[in-house]
Order: structure tokens, then C-alpha cells, then sequence
């Protein structure tokens, strides 16, 4: 889906099986979205670049990708080799996207990727999809048979991983939320970096990913968006300072002993979101898109009018659809929001 120069993706799917994901994503492209993205989580998903290569292998348009890779589980050598293999079926529609990893690696007890392993990994992800050799202290230089130009994004949304980005990735999808203000914040930790390094804004793309309540009970999206504004300020509580927000409720640690792993993934997110009830409706609605498919539209209004760089938006669905209902988010998103901006 594209309206303007904004293009749509998604990263939930029906993956029982590689045949049921390449349905679900050949109807998304012809209802418009444009991006197919699959988690990383070998405990919770199956292999995503079996499921990417039967999508590559069913669709004319579409962009495929993990959404997100981590250099705690797959070396850049492997997810290079693994990304260049989508775009040797689909030229032109692969892109890596590295991140830290938090779930995946939490459920393995590993501790989730530093900065520094991050930008790492970007550069050497880059460094082998250009075909170039790499000093990696073997008898001889490491070197990517099967390269080909797969561009190499970061997901980012603390200010230090925001400007290594800027620094070293193709692109970067921002995850802090919807408020105007740290919209903006990132955005400039971004060009930031890209001035650091020597290059631009213009030279790094940008998209947004923003966690939306894919539910029509009121009540449950009061409850799902205030769990989502608990995850921010759990992981970057500079988030609601910047928003000029205070924390009015228990200490953050002491609820989470009562979720797993954290706000954005536990189990029951309404009965996480309820946990934090204390939580104005205004800082609820800064953190997701929430409400009624009108209201949702006029959020996304806003968010793209916040970031004019933005060239995909993601709606994260949550809570995480059932299988075989990511068709249906397809069509309430594309036909409930965007036919109404």
C-alpha cells in the first residue's frame, strides 16, 4: 500500500506453514501494502527465511525481510548469506534489519545486543552483501560468494543506537511511539549521525514502526495502549520526559515482577495494560495508534506529518493476531484507515 511516497508493511502473518504465509502476503500486495516482514524468535517462530523465500517466490511487488535480525543469534556472515538467497529469488525485494533482539534472546537467557555489537554487525552485514573481502583472522579473507546489493537497516529507538544508525545503516526504522516530540528527537538523532559519518539524511531512509490495538473493544484498547506506553518507559523513560510526561504509579520494577518478559511481550497484554491503569489517556495515546479506525487515521496523520522523511509506516498489530487473521488486519487497516485520510 502506498499513498504519496509512504509505503505500508506488516509483521504478522499466518505462519503455520510456508504456503499459508505466501497466500496471506500475494492477497496483502494486491489489497496495496508493499513490505512483508517476519520476527525472529527461533523458539516461538519458524525458520522466517523459508517463510520469506515461499512470499518472494508468490508475489510480483512485494519487499520481504526479518523484521528484526540480531547479531546475539545469526553472525552477520550467516544473516548475509540467508538475505542474499530472498533476493536471488526476488531481485530488488530483500532488505536485513538488525536490532537488539529483546524477546528472542531473553527467552534463550542471553542478554540482548550492545550498541557497539550492533553497529558491528551492520557494518560487516554491508561489508559482505557488497561482495567485499573481510579480515576475519582466518588463513584467508572472508568473503560472501553469493552478495548481492541488499540494503542493511537498524530498528532503533534509544538516542545512542539512533545516531549509530545514522552513522552506519542504509536505513532505520524508529520505534518510539507517536508523540510529535520524540518522533523528532529521533529523527535528528538520525541525521546526527549521518553528519558524523559524512553523509546526510537524504542518505538513510526512514520508517516508523508504532504498535496499534487491532481490537474494536473499547475497553481493551484503553488497556492494550497503556501496556504499551509501560514497555517504553520501562526500557527509555526518556521517552515520557520528553513528552513532558511524569510516572505517577509503583516503581516500574516491582510491577514487571508480575509480567514476562516485559510490558510489550507479556502473555495477557490487557491484563498487563491494567497493571498500569494509572496512566492518563493522553500518555496512553502517545505510545500506539488506538481507538477507532477514524481516530487511528488521524494518528497516523499526525505521525507522518511529525516525520515527512518517513517512507514506510508499520502498524504492529497487537495483540499478536490468531492465525489466519492477519488478512483481516490487512483489510481493516487498508480499507478502515487509510480510505479515511
Amino acid at each position: 500500500m502506498e499513498t504519496g511516497a509512504v509505503h505500508y508493511g506488516l509483521n504478522r502473518w499466518d505462519w503455520r506453514t510456508p504456503s499459508a504465509f505466501a497466500v496471506e502476503v500475494a492477497r496483502a500486495e494486491e489489497a496495496g501494502f508493499s513490505h512483508a516482514f517476519l520476527p525472529v524468535n527461533p523458539l516461538a517462530v519458524p525458520d522466517p527465511y523459508v517463510f520469506l523465500a515461499a512470499g518472494a517466490a508468490a508475489t510480483e511487488r512485494m519487499v520481504f525481510g526479518p523484521l528484526l535480525e540480531t547479531p546475539v543469534l545469526r553472525p552477520p556472515a550467516v544473516a548475509a548469506g540467508s538475505i542474499a538467497t530472498i533476493d536471488a529469488i526476488a531481485p530488488g525485494r530483500a532488505m536485513l534489519t538488525y536490532g537488539v533482539g529483546d524477546t528472542a534472546v531473553r527467552w534463550l537467557g542471553r542478554r540482548p545486543a550492545t550498541v557497539a555489537e550492533l553497529e558491528a554487525a551492520c557494518r560487516d552485514a554491508r561489508r559482505y552483501l557488497a561482495g567485499d573481502a573481510i579480515d576475519v583472522g582466518a588463513a584467508a579473507p572472508a568473503r560472501l560468494r553469493h552478495a548481492r546489493p541488499v540494503p542493511v537497516w537498524l530498528a532503533a529507538g534509544g538516542p545512542r543506537t539512533l545516531r549509530m544508525a545514522g552513522r552506519v545503516a542504509d536505513g532505520v526504522f524508529i520505534r518510539v511511539g507517536t508523540h510529535p516530540a520524540n518522533l523528532r528527537v529521533a529523527v535528528d538523532a538520525v541525521r546526527a549521525g549521518a553528519v558524523e559519518a559524512g553523509r546526510s539524511l537524504d542518505d538513510v531512509d526512514v520508517a516508523v514502526i508504532v504498535h496499534t490495538a487491532s481490537t474494536e473493544d473499547p475497553a481493551e484498547i484503553r488497556a492494550l495502549a497503556r501496556a504499551m506506553a509501560a514497555g517504553f518507559y520501562e526500557y527509555s523513560p526518556a521517552l515520557f520526559d520528553q513528552a513532558g510526561f511524569e510516572w505517577n504509579g509503583p516503581d516500574i520494577e516491582e510491577l514487571k515482577t508480575q509480567i514476562w518478559p516485559d510490558f510489550h511481550h507479556a502473555a495477557d497484554l490487557v491484563a498487563a495494560g491494567r497493571l498500569v491503569d494509572f496512566l492518563p489517556d493522553d500518555v496512553a495515546r502517545s505510545f500506539s495508534f488506538c481507538g477507532s479506525t477514524g481516530e487511528i487515521a488521524e494518528q497516523l496523520t499526525a505521525v507522518l506529518d511529525a516525520v515527512p522523511e518517513a517512507s514506510i509506516v508499520v502498524p504492529h498489530p497487537i495483540p499478536t493476531p490468531r492465525f489466519g487473521h492477519a488478512l483481516d488486519h490487512v483489510t481493516w487497516f487498508s480499507e478502515g484507515v487509510i480510505a479515511k485520510l
